[in-house]
């Protein structure tokens, strides 16, 4: 369970590195640690080993941190949350600099270091470090986030940021390089794909900063790029659990048109299936409010990847429903006639939503996806159950 740290009462400390910004610090109380980005395994500021399982790297540019820190926007009335702040550089920029810092790191040894560098500054009752695995803790009040990420839970931490309540002003996070372009990518581009239609729906993405592999201390195998992340506020009124399921089907094969992918085999009978259930639990389901919020939160699950190539054949229909919907065949084959009458549905919708049936996936906007799922939903079929 995580722990809530009281840093004005430390004695001793060790080292160890967590994901997190690192930077050459001016402060006399300043030394040069941090983490940051992917993997390797070195030993760094006060004999800490860093280790390359939990991809811990020391950004050794100064000037990358003071310039993510111009790039935050940060306010001297904000409470900022810092993700994996390591051994405290990108910390101590942001506790001059805010009314508050509140850290979750998941590294002991870092958690050791840290609270004796802030012990040591001005600044240690502006800190509120919670020691622990940030998927794991209940989020506390912040108005923006500043963060070096691990690079392997990057997709479930944002989408918990996102459906994070009250809402934030923004996130500002450095990420690996490709999972940044993916994240801004739109609709046409090559890496446009899932996870950029769902991020997007939530929220404004922009690329601040690139920051190249010998910005850090050994250098990760990958470059990386500093992200804003601006949550919409309020959010759309969709269901996310209907939204996810309809944006995951399409993108499991991204180059393929609509009407191909809506006359599977695996997506008709999950279509049947949905409506059965549907129709089974009431009207309204679809559109319940506390089922759009846990829809939300799902997709924290989604690996942002989730864009098959095109080389599948057309009629590996198992494979697809496990790629988009994660049930498989679980749940029984629908009979023809049900296969039938669904087809004839879907390609209705297909053809008088905005003559879709021809389109992919890959060139769609939110709004189309939007305009699809209002239109599949009137006519009865769900993409959740």
């Amino acid at each position: 369970m995580p722990r809530t740290l009281n840093t004005s009462a430390f004695l001793s400390a060790k080292g160890g590195v967590s994901k997190n910004h690192a930077k050459k610090n001016k402060s006399p109380y300043g030394s040069n640690a941090g983490v940051a980005g992917p993997q390797a395994g070195a030993s760094g500021g006060h004999g800490i080993e860093f280790h390359k399982s939990k991809g811990q790297h020391i950004l050794k540019n100064p000037l990358v941190v003071q310039s993510i820190i111009q790039k935050s926007g940060i306010k001297p009335t904000d409470t900022v949350l810092e993700i994996g702040p390591g051994t405290g550089n990108l910390t101590m920029q942001l506790l001059e600099t805010c009314a508050r810092v509140v850290a979750i790191e998941l590294d002991t040894r870092m958690v050791l270091e840290l609270q004796r560098r802030v012990a040591a500054s001005p600044y240690a009752s502006k800190l509120t470090l919670i020691s622990g695995d940030v998927l794991r803790t209940e989020l506390p009040y912040f108005d923006l986030c500043v963060a070096n990420i691990p690079y392997q839970i990057s997709s479930p931490l944002i989408f918990k940021l996102l459906a994070h309540r009250p809402a934030f002003r923004a996130a500002v996070l450095m990420v690996q390089r490709e999972f940044a372009m993916r994240l801004v990518a739109k609709p046409g581009e090559s890496l446009y794909c899932r996870l950029a239609a769902n991020t997007q729906l939530l929220a404004r993405c922009s690329h601040l900063l690139k920051v190249g592999k010998n910005n850090f201390r050994p250098p990760p195998k990958v470059d990386s790029s500093v992200v804003r992340i601006e949550p919409r506020n309020p959010p759309p009124p969709v269901n996310f659990t209907e939204w996810d399921g309809l944006v995951r089907l399409c993108f499991s094969r991204k180059n393929r048109t609509l009407g191909a992918i809506f006359k599977t085999n695996a997506v008709l009978d999950l279509l049947v299936r949905n409506a059965k259930l549907v129709q089974a639990l009431g009207l309204g389901k679809a559109n319940n409010a506390s089922n759009a919020t846990s829809g939300l939160e799902a997709m924290m699950a989604a690996d942002g990847d989730g864009d098959g190539d095109d080389g599948m054949a057309a009629d590996d229909d198992e494979e697809m429903a496990e790629a988009t919907t994660g049930t498989g065949s679980k749940g029984g084959k629908a009979s023809k006639e049900e296969r039938d009458q669904v087809r004839e549905k879907a390609i209705r919708v297909l053809n008088s939503a905005g003559n879709y049936e021809d389109k992919r996936s890959a060139k769609l906007s939110n709004e189309d996806f939007l305009a699809l799922l209002a239109a599949f939903n009137a006519e009865g079929l769900h993409f959740s159950g």
